[in-house]
């Protein structure tokens, strides 16, 4: 076992052997067993491996050109999956696998010493600075590089909001660096602060674990037999998944919510809204058996019943018992008059059910007419989406204070350490040997992207003055390290857009389109700042040169932003019917647009009204305050009774869980608990050598499976070629929902 008294250095050369050994000294418990996984220092040391040849190029021929063309292709893919009805995203793993796999053919075509079929002599190899096989510093980055050009950027949601609902459409040229500075910005204020939250040891990031496993596996100890057997265990797995997934998401979707008590009564809408939710917004999937992976895995996210926290996922899955209850409450008893309106749903309403009309009530600049207000009414929405906003403020205020009892001493220390030149990481003891991107180059990001976003508000005609810009990022940077820690211990990020858009609305009452600009700028240069700074952690892991990962993350970001304005722009032309409708189709969706400007009128235009002491939702930005106060019981208890496990409770998820299941797809949420804890308390306590070995590589055979098949499956039958190919309706296909609940909606 390591001591944990000893320097990051000590414990780096006091480990023999590496993660792919059967079994090390370091594995081993005082029993003489195997013994769990428990600690930060158990995952870096035991999980992760500290091999690294120095030696080994990364900016090759190779990874320039997969790297740009699959940026191209991962920023294509990802605009794709922003318009579809489900919240999929293009995970790391996707972009992970088709790059090896990629890298391997290009090792068959490109001329070397080491090509049987092409073989030169080593100066023709050399041209191209290649190794004989992708190495993992290519591939590493070749995955940073793609995964972040694959994010949508958020100001294509006021690009998309603007040409659907106002008949707006920007200057090229203004929106082109709208979305670069809007990008970067975030990047240049996370690697200011990479000190304490990339380069610790309890900054985790538990959703990197099974891509950093993949890339040991794929990489390291080539020729040691376990190891050959976990990546065939890996491809056999994802093989599998990529057959199965065909049944559930085309050949037989009730596979994806099996409803015994739907199946039992068809014909009640409460069976619906309590057990149903195979189909979108329809229910809240209550003991549903799901068996479509690309709703109980990960989807891209960073919550997964394989590789997140058993205490994160125990919080989550507490909290959405308690969305259950509190949603079905609220509409039984018309809170909100919620009978009025759908009972999952996250568009604006007139009191009478049907559709609010937003541009009844904006004037010819966009602005909030009081007399055509008065005339149309104040809109309402549905009583789930409120419990959703009340949930994510409770989550802000629970975020700081969770923070700052549990970790703020930690993070204090870390700042002391990194002053004083100390290594406190295993993991950045070996990366020592790299020159490291020097602060100023963040900097410089960081004051080139205001001075574009500073022109554009103007240029754009945002209507947000410059020095509500400023206080946009302000928030940004106060809340980054109560968020990044959050989110690097627990895998659950918590989201600060209501209080942004909150804040703006206090600050530009009566105007949608400056309080878009303003959540552009007050979320989403923190969520780019995440990105980064998780891309840093998982280059910290794998040994990858400082400055290459700050290379390809500014370019994938560029590429990416450029891309995702091509792709809005011709699915918009092309579905602007669908995009409108609130159900939308089985293919197209609008509804994280429609959600983005809903929330724009409701606070920029409406806050002041909708959301003020006495207002209809005051109760809404009150959740903050609330929120503060949720940590400190879990806390005092712990004091009390430290054995009670009070301090495991993730208060922030618990808070945020609340509005969990107010959108998409449902059925999988008791399908996923039954399978956390499998993983992360009877495989984790009482198998920890497979754990160790096989969780987290099945988890990622599983997702990247899973993403595999459903880009194919769109492009092949699912209309992402301009043509819809459906399954015949059979028992398994039925017309309506596919659980056979009835159809609400």
């Amino acid at each position: 076992m390591l001591d944990e008294k000893q320097s990051p250095v000590e414990k780096v050369n006091s480990i023999h052997g590496d993660v792919y050994d059967d079994l090390r000294d370091i594995d081993m418990g005082a029993d003489g067993k195997e013994r769990p996984i428990e600690t930060d220092v158990d995952v870096a040391t035991r999980l992760i491996s500290l091999e690294d040849d120095p030696s080994l190029p990364a900016f090759t021929f190779r990874m320039w050109f997969l790297g740009m063309g699959l940026s191209c292709f991962g920023a294509v893919l990802g605009q794709i999956f922003y318009f579809r009805p489900q919240t999929v995203f293009v995970s790391q793993l996707f972009i992970q696998i088709i790059a090896y796999i990629m890298g391997v053919v290009f090792e068959e075509i490109i001329p070397g010493p080491t090509n049987k079929r092409i073989k030169t002599d080593d100066t023709s190899s050399a041209l191209f600075n290649l190794t004989s096989t992708i190495d993992i510093k290519e591939h590493v980055a070749i995955t940073i590089f793609a995964s972040t050009a694959a994010d949508s950027a958020l100001a294509i949601n006021i690009f998309a909001a603007d040409d659907l609902y106002y008949g707006r459409q920007p200057n090229v040229a203004v929106g082109i660096f709208t979305l670069i500075g809007s990008q970067l910005i975030g990047y240049g204020l996370g690697g200011i602060m990479r000190s304490f939250l990339v380069y610790p040891t309890y900054i985790v990031f538990p959703n990197l674990l099974p891509t950093v496993q993949l890339f040991d596996a794929l990489h390291r100890g080539k020729r040691i037999f376990l190891q050959k057997k976990r990546v065939k265990f890996f491809w056999i797995v994802f093989i599998g998944i990529f057959v199965w997934e065909w049944f559930p998401e085309y050949l037989a979707p009730t596979l994806t919510g099996i409803s015994i008590f739907c199946l039992a009564k068809q014909n009640s809408p409460w069976f619906t809204r309590i057990f149903g939710g195979a189909a979108g917004n329809e229910g809240l999937g209550a003991f549903s058996f799901c068996l479509d992976w690309n709703y109980v895995g990960s989807g891209g996210g960073s919550i997964g019943a394989l590789f997140t926290p058993l205490s994160t996922l125990l919080s989550l899955y507490f909290g959405t018992a308690i969305c259950m209850i509190a949603f079905c409450a609220a509409y039984a008893r018309n809170v909100w008059k919620g009978q009025n309106f759908p009972f999952l749903s996250q568009a604006l309403f007139y009191e009478n059910g049907t559709r609010y009309n937003q541009l009844l009530i904006l004037d010819d600049h966009l602005l909030l007419d009081h007399a055509k207000l008065a005339e149309q009414g104040l809109p309402w929405f549905a009583s789930s989406q409120v419990l959703t906003k009340i949930g994510d403020n409770l989550a802000i205020g629970a975020t700081i204070v969770h923070v700052l009892i549990w970790y703020g001493k930690d993070m204090i220390e870390i700042i002391k350490k990194y002053r004083a030149g100390e290594i406190y990481d295993p993991h950045l003891a070996k990366m020592k040997v790299y020159r490291e991107v020097p602060m100023w180059w963040y900097i410089a990001v960081f004051v080139a992207s205001f001075g574009m976003a500073m022109a554009t508000i103007y240029t754009s005609k945002s209507g947000l003055p410059w020095w509500a810009f400023i206080v946009a990022l302000m928030i940004s940077t106060v809340f980054l390290p109560f968020v990044i820690t959050v989110y690097a211990i627990t895998g659950y990020s918590p989201n600060i857009q209501t209080l942004v858009q909150m804040i703006g609305a206090t600050m530009i009452p009566g105007n949608p389109q400056a309080n878009m600009y303003f959540t552009l700028y007050g979320y989403n240069t923190l969520d780019q700042a995440r990105g980064l700074i998780r891309d840093l952690k998982m280059g910290q892991y794998t040994k990858l040169p400082p400055r290459v990962t700050f290379a390809v993350q500014a370019l994938g970001a560029v590429i990416g932003g450029l891309l995702n304005y091509v792709i809005m722009k011709v699915i918009i032309s092309s579905r602007r019917e669908i995009l409108l409708d609130v159900q939308g189709s089985n293919i197209w969706s609008g509804q994280q647009v429609q959600t983005f400007n809903s929330n724009a009128i409701s606070w920029g235009g409406l806050g002041n009204i909708l959301y003020a002491p006495g207002g209809r939702y005051s109760i809404v930005p009150f959740s903050i305050l609330i929120g503060l106060a949720v940590p400190i019981p879990f806390w005092l208890v712990h004091k009390r009774y430290p054995n009670l496990g009070a301090d495991k409770v993730v208060t922030p998820i618990l808070c945020w869980t609340l509005g969990y299941l107010s959108v998409g797809i449902n059925s999988s949420v008791f399908t996923t608990f039954i399978l956390a804890l499998f993983s992360q308390y009877y495989l984790r306590k009482y198998r920890p050598g497979w754990f160790r070995k096989y969780n987290f590589l099945l988890s990622a055979a599983l997702d990247g499976g899973t993403q595999v098949m459903v880009f194919v499956y769109t492009f092949a039958v699912g209309g992402g070629s301009g043509k819809v190919t459906d399954m015949p309706y059979w028992a398994l296909n039925p017309k309506g929902n596919p659980d056979y609940c009835m159809r609400l909606t």
